[in-house]
């Protein structure tokens, strides 16, 4: 099959072995697969991982144990834990330290002509959504999951600090659930996309001080973000965390203890609260498509997706591209 496999470097192959199946999970055939901040992280050393990138994706089932789902087209969740430890008993499967992760860590991904993951991941799509709507259900769930865990209180003042592709999918949410918010970025034509959603936006000030607000999501995908987002919550507030980073730096948290932060940690979120949102038309996401490439293109489509003036960059794997 068609793959783009990484081992320190990217490399497209016509003739990488088709992934076999377990009684308890199905083989996908990739449509559409999304480059994601995660996957530029990867190639830069985070994580260690070797194998074929990808986990943002929608496809068809061709092979599964429950006939229900063989023919449909699918999402899917990434984390594959073990079941039997103590963090699975206690519903905290996508902590579990004997996981794999699709397309991160020991599991093959996403940027193939197939895939495998356990049929209990998988999410059928809503047939009022498109593929290319689809394909951002597993990033649109990571914005639910901060939208969640912000637990948000009357008169709270909330901004998302990133204008990136997860930045803009979480002011999406909020503004969803009736939230204002403000996002604060570097983009102008980025912003643009979130004020016609209804948000207010700022351009990035030098002074953080000077847009204060309860609640901080730092979604800046930048060392920097966090030390950003600290001065600027206000005492008491919290701050969630989604910025993932290869790149080592030094931080003081004395701010957190003196102001009384509340620092979250944010990952993976509720796939049936973000389909809910796209069959609901409730969150738009086609204008954050830049590009779309064939997997033999792998090298311009990651250079694109990298470049500060791309939002998310697909991989047509159906053959389909618009380049």
């Amino acid at each position: 099959m068609r793959a783009l496999f990484f081992d320190g470097k990217l490399k497209f192959t016509a003739e990488h072995p088709r992934p076999e199946r377990s009684d308890q999970e199905a083989c996908v055939a990739v449509s559409l697969a999304g480059i994601c901040a995660t996957d530029i992280e990867i190639v830069k050393g985070y994580m260690g991982f070797r194998g074929i990138l990808g986990h943002e994706f929608v496809g068809k089932v061709l092979e599964s144990g429950r006939s229900e789902l063989v023919g449909k087209r699918v999402v899917g969740e990434i984390n594959c834990p073990c079941g039997s430890c103590e963090l699975c008993r206690r519903g905290l499967g996508n902590h579990c330290p004997e996981r794999s992760v699709l397309g991160i860590k020991n599991r093959d991904g996403a940027f193939a002509e197939y895939l495998v993951l356990p049929d209990k991941n998988l999410h059928l799509v809503p047939d009022t959504v498109s593929d290319r709507d689809a394909v951002f259900s597993e990033l649109l769930a990571a914005a639910c999951r901060a939208f969640e865990q912000a637990n948000i209180r009357e008169g709270e003042q909330v901004a998302v600090l990133g204008d990136g592709r997860l930045g803009l999918l979480i002011a999406a949410v909020f503004i969803a659930h009736g939230v204002e918010i403000t996002v604060i970025g570097k983009h102008g034509e980025k912003l643009a996309i979130a004020h016609g959603w209804g948000a207010r936006t700022e351009l990035i000030p030098g002074d953080p001080r000077d847009l204060r607000a309860d609640i901080v999501v730092d979604a800046t995908g930048s060392a920097s973000g966090l030390a950003y987002a600290m001065e600027m919550v206000r005492p008491g507030g919290r701050i969630v965390m989604k910025t993932t980073i290869a790149a080592p730096h030094a931080l003081s948290l004395a701010p957190l203890v003196v102001n009384e932060i509340t620092l979250i940690g944010s990952r993976c979120g509720s796939f049936d609260h973000a389909l809910a949102l796209l069959a609901g038309k409730r969150v738009g996401v086609g204008a954050l498509i830049s590009a779309e490439y064939p997997l033999e293109r792998a090298e311009e489509a990651f250079k694109r997706a990298g470049s500060g003036g791309a939002l998310k960059v697909l991989f047509d794997i159906s053959g389909h591209h618009t380049g």
